[in-house]
């Protein structure tokens, strides 16, 4: 008899995420067991528990998800879990943490789409602003487009040190080549995109970053992509369901598009389930999938 599926939901926050136990449930796991409070030193331990219980069969039977918010302690959780296996008592994992992952390479993917599509060309040497850059997402989303060869700068709202923090830690943790910066004000705002070819918007939901007055400064705006789905949405003129829909707003730059919230997030839906999908399959190796692997598949899905 086929043993059941499990699935360890690892947290280190209070309260796993409800939108990530719904996705396991319907990628057809036999059993979930969230886990909260997680501390870095005791993932090695749960996940020695989870495996050598089950024996070499079981074993691929058995997956881990790492949630929470921090980045940097979802990849380090995610190493510690490599590093508590014993061949042949090894499982996959995949870390999402607070969506950030996904999310992002749903973004990234879109926006490179319609660089491709619209305009002929690549993410690959331009110039791309993150605005909310310094969020979970803002942050994926700069590491993503740094890798594939975009110049990001990532943009905090109020405080340059934190985004020069926040750039210096990811580039260092990742290979980046994150630049930051902050935007307090229209004026700065209108600063840094103009010279801009891709915006990137990962502000906080409900305020509205990118104003009509502030995209008119833009000189050469490609593509605008946005995550926001509570009003006001995070770049005026970019809608919900806008999925390379021309930007009028941004008048010095013809042929810029949007791409908005629930495009991204249809992306997002189907890359999360395929991922959680694969954990269940059979592999001959583990497999272990962060914000690189979540890029790859986002890439065929769009």
């Amino acid at each position: 008899m086929e043993k059941r599926s499990i699935l360890h939901m690892i947290d280190p926050m209070p309260h796993n995420s409800a939108f990530d136990i719904n996705m396991a449930v319907d990628a057809g796991f036999d059993m979930i067991f969230t886990h909260h409070n997680v501390k870095l030193e005791e993932v090695g331990g749960m996940v020695q528990d989870a495996i050598f219980s089950r024996g070499p069969t079981g074993v691929t039977r058995t997956a881990l998800f790492i949630g929470g918010r921090d980045l940097g302690l979802a990849m380090s959780m995610i190493d510690a879990a490599k590093k508590a296996m014993v061949p042949p008592f090894q499982t996959s994992a995949f870390a999402d943490p607070s969506g950030a992952f996904t999310t992002a390479a749903a973004l990234v993917a879109g926006v490179e789409k319609q660089l491709k599509e619209k305009h002929g060309t690549e993410l690959a040497g331009k110039n791309a602003i993150v605005f909310g850059g310094t969020g979970p997402v803002g942050v994926a989303t700069g590491v993503i487009a740094s890798l594939v060869g975009a110049r990001v700068t990532i943009v905090d709202p109020f405080s340059i040190d934190t985004a020069l923090e926040k750039a210096n830690e990811y580039n260092k943790l990742c290979g980046s080549t994150l630049r930051g910066t902050y935007a307090s004000s229209d004026a700065d705002k209108a600063r840094l995109i103009r010279n801009a070819d891709v915006v990137f918007c990962a502000a906080k939901a409900g305020i509205q970053v990118l104003t009509a007055s502030v995209l008119e400064d833009a000189t050469c705006l490609k593509v605008a992509g946005d995550v926001n789905a509570v009003p006001p949405l995070g770049i005026e003129g970019i809608k919900l369901k806008d999925n390379g829909a021309p930007l009028l707003l941004a008048t010095n730059s013809p042929g810029a598009v949007g791409i908005g919230a629930l495009a991204v997030g249809d992306y997002k839906y189907k890359l999360q389930h395929v991922l959680l999908k694969a954990l269940l399959q059979e592999h001959a190796e583990p497999v272990f999938y962060d914000f690189r692997e979540a890029f790859r598949v986002a890439r065929e899905i769009v």
